[in-house]
């Protein structure tokens, strides 16, 4: 079973009580924003701007659709400019989006113009599905790995790891992109042979649960 407690990169969403275990974390990941709705419209979620000193923070957005409205590139520049001059270690941003795998090449051309519009100081990380292992083009992986630098492989639905996830991972070897691997916490995990010495893997992020 995953345990926070053994972990040090988390995601926190809206509404997730940050333990103990998220106070002395080396990286979070927060949900700050959404671009949902037809049209789709730029939804921030968080009015104030908290100060964490010690962790690494990416602010992710979760999207629905590539189509974004106009001036999203630049509204999320200035919310991370926001975070980082509230004293916030800011790494970059993180797109959660779940990419069909056969539409990676689509996805690839639109990470391109994003990594354009975000200024070179920050950094772009994307989710990432366990199927894109399995299926996904070499060459559309590819294309992403000179554009991200980094993907987060989701192994949960819901507050569920999804059953079978050790056949996707016997496929990850020499994976092109630098990858962690996303847990869900109290959820079933044990490390498939190898992962652990594949090159570009980072290590794990935990989905966090608890409910305040």
């Amino acid at each position: 079973m995953v345990v926070a407690e053994g972990h040090d990169s988390f995601w926190l969403w809206a509404g997730v009580r940050p333990t103990e275990a998220v106070r002395r974390a080396n990286t979070v990941y927060i949900l700050d924003s959404e671009i949902r709705g037809q049209p789709a419209d730029f939804v921030p979620l968080r009015m104030a701007v908290p100060r964490a000193k010690n962790p690494h923070i990416w602010l992710v957005i979760r999207t629905d659709t590539l189509d974004w409205p106009e001036g999203a590139d630049r509204a999320l520049a200035a919310r991370l400019d926001q975070w980082s001059k509230a004293g916030n270690r800011v790494d970059g941003l993180q797109i959660d989006f779940d990419a069909a795998t056969r539409g990676l090449d689509r996805y690839a051309e639109f990470l391109a113009r994003q990594r354009r519009a975000l200024p070179a100081r920050y950094r772009l990380s994307i989710t990432g599905l366990m199927d894109w292992s399995a299926r996904g083009d070499p060459a559309a992986l590819n294309r992403l790995g000179g554009v991200v630098d980094e993907v987060v492989i989701q192994t949960y639905q819901g507050r569920q790891t999804i059953p079978g996830y050790e056949a996707y991972f016997e496929r990850m070897r020499s994976f092109p992109i630098p990858f962690k691997v996303g847990l869900v916490e109290r959820g079933r995990w044990v490390e498939p042979p190898g992962l652990a010495r594949e090159p570009n893997f980072k290590g794990y992020v935990v989905f966090l649960v608890n409910q305040r």
